[in-house]
């Protein structure tokens, strides 16, 4: 099947399975974080060109502070369900590169710069590998440096594979492996 029909239908069923809890969980992020619960943030796409990007709000506006509630919701990724709706308006896929702010993957070069031919993810595989990233960040002495000379060419390699290799069924297997993560 291809990458964009079953991106469209994944989605659509998605948020209609999940919208309960994407309800529930925006509801939680409202009331936590004292505002509309959604977060936008710009981020690099597909060629390097901005997008932004939904999230729920997981950070207290006042405070700066990971909330109570936003802790639970980053740590089953519920915060990411608005993503969603990014597939649906075709600015990410289900299966590619998570997208980051300004600074990293459009500053790529060479061979490295194939990475933004492909369209942003909600999963990957470099983001099942550090589905715990802000934990081992919290760990080092200098967690930017940390990022970005250790994480981000890790992540940047493991989206090159992907580029050179995906296929529908790689795609299945990166879902339900994402999807087995939530639950360890």
């Amino acid at each position: 099947m291809p990458k964009r029909p079953f991106d469209f239908l994944f989605s659509l069923i998605s948020l209609l399975v999940l919208l309960p809890i994407l309800a529930g969980s925006w509801l939680l992020a409202c009331v936590d974080t004292q505002s509309n619960g959604i977060f936008l943030q710009e981020r690099i796409g597909q060629f390097g060109k901005p997008f932004l990007m939904y999230k729920l709000r997981t950070m207290h506006p006042a405070t700066n502070n990971i909330s109570t509630i936003g802790a639970f919701l980053r740590r089953y990724k519920l915060d990411e369900l608005p993503q969603l709706l990014n597939v649906l308006q075709d600015t990410m896929s289900i299966v590619g590169p998570r997208p980051d702010i300004a600074g990293y993957y459009d500053t790529l070069q060479g061979e490295s710069r194939a990475v933004l031919e492909l369209k942003p993810g909600l999963t990957s595989k470099a983001a099942i590998k550090y589905a715990q990233e802000e934990i081992l960040l919290q760990q080092q002495e200098n967690p930017l440096q940390y990022n970005d000379t250790v994480l981000f060419p890790d992540k940047v390699q493991l989206n090159l594979e992907y580029y050179y290799h995906h296929t529908f069924w790689g795609d299945i297997k990166i879902i339900w492996q994402t999807v087995l993560a939530l639950f360890e």
